[in-house]
C-alpha cells in the first residue's frame, strides 16, 4: 500500500489496516480490506472494498472491487520486462459508476489520475520505465 499511495500522492491516499501494508499473494476474490479514499490525504470522499482476484508476483494483478461511488472497479496491471532491461507497465480499467450520469467525469478523472500515477513511477524508477493505461 505504500507503493499505491506513492503513486496517488498528493491527490489521493488510501487507508489500510497496519497488518495489510503488504497485499496478499494468495487471493480468492474476496474483500481483503475496506479503505477510505482521502482527497489530498485529508478528506474522505469514498469507501473502497478492495478485492484481489489474481496476484502474480512480478507479473501483475487483477483487482475487482467496489465502492460507494463505483458499482464495479476492475483494475488489471501487467508488468513486462523490456529488452533494454527496463519494464513496461500497462493498466487496464473497467469502471461502472453507481450513477451513469457521472461516467464522463469518472473517465476523465481516472484517466488523469492514472497518467499521474505513471509519471510518479517514471520519476521513481527512471527513464527505462514505460507505461500506458486504458479505460473502458
Amino acid at each position: 500500500m505504500t507503493g499505491v499511495n506513492y503513486e496517488l500522492h498528493p491527490f489521493v491516499r488510501m487507508t489500510n489496516p497496519p497488518a495489510q501494508d503488504a497485499l496478499p499473494t494468495e487471493v480468492d476474490g474476496s474483500v481483503v480490506f475496506k479503505s477510505w479514499l482521502l482527497l489530498f490525504g485529508l478528506m474522505p470522499f469514498d469507501r473502497h472494498a478492495l478485492a484481489l482476484v489474481h496476484v502474480h508476483e512480478g507479473v501483475g494483478f487483477v483487482e475487482e472491487s467496489s465502492s460507494w461511488l463505483q458499482r464495479h472497479w476492475r483494475h488489471e496491471r501487467t508488468l513486462t520486462t523490456t529488452e533494454e532491461g527496463g519494464c513496461t507497465i500497462e493498466d487496464r480499467l473497467v469502471i461502472e459508476p453507481r450513477l451513469r450520469l457521472f461516467r464522463p467525469v469518472v473517465s476523465a478523472v481516472v484517466g488523469q489520475l492514472f497518467s499521474h500515477r505513471h509519471r510518479r513511477l517514471v520519476k521513481r524508477f527512471g527513464g527505462c520505465f514505460r507505461s500506458s493505461s486504458r479505460s473502458v
